[in-house]
């Protein structure tokens, strides 16, 4: 067994929720998912495969990605983090971003609590991102963890997109610049 690098140390709550995990299923006869379509990462991604993945995904050889903490993606390739914007605080009061696959891009929670929160109600971050709205099944275990780690800040998903995206109005210009 290697030994982990301390910044790469997922923070204590992700890491009590990647414990947990996520639960996704496809009925093909009646083509519905159930559940969310998202995987925690061990451990943050390392900053060089960050700057591989970011470079492919943006086109731009130039771009490292190094402002993102990524820590989790789903099947379809969707990669989730931090956003390093909040210069002297720590990780887990940074905004937590969404970076599609074919390059949908949003910010949807303000910080982990709010992304714990989610988790709660029973979105991934892929769900969050295209419809926050929509009718979930609360999930027991993450609502334990978001209790633990974000005490008293229950508000639903689509408030919490909505003021994630209402503080952050440019990051998708801020994306779209670095885009070839």
């Amino acid at each position: 067994m290697t030994e982990t690098p301390e910044h790469l140390a997922l923070p204590i709550a992700l890491a009590e929720v990647a414990k947990v995990g996520f639960e996704w299923t496809w009925d093909e006869e009646t083509d519905e998912a159930h559940g969310c379509d998202f995987e925690l990462y061990e451990r943050f991604e390392a900053p060089e495969r960050t700057a591989w993945w970011f470079r492919l995904w943006t086109g731009n050889d130039e771009v490292d990605g190094s402002e993102f903490r990524f820590f989790g993606a789903t099947g379809a390739g969707d990669y989730v983090g931090f956003w390093l914007v909040r210069p002297g605080m720590s990780i887990i009061e940074q905004p937590v971003v969404y970076l599609g696959s074919e390059g949908e891009c949003g910010v949807i929670a303000r910080d982990l609590g709010d992304l714990l929160r989610l988790f709660a109600d029973g979105l991934g971050p892929a769900e969050a991102f295209a419809d926050p709205s929509r009718e979930t099944q609360p999930n027991e275990a993450f609502q334990a963890i978001a209790e633990r780690y974000a005490p008293g800040r229950r508000r639903s998903a689509a408030e919490i997109v909505a003021g994630a995206r209402e503080e952050f109005p440019g990051f998708s210009e801020f994306i779209d610049a670095m885009c070839r």
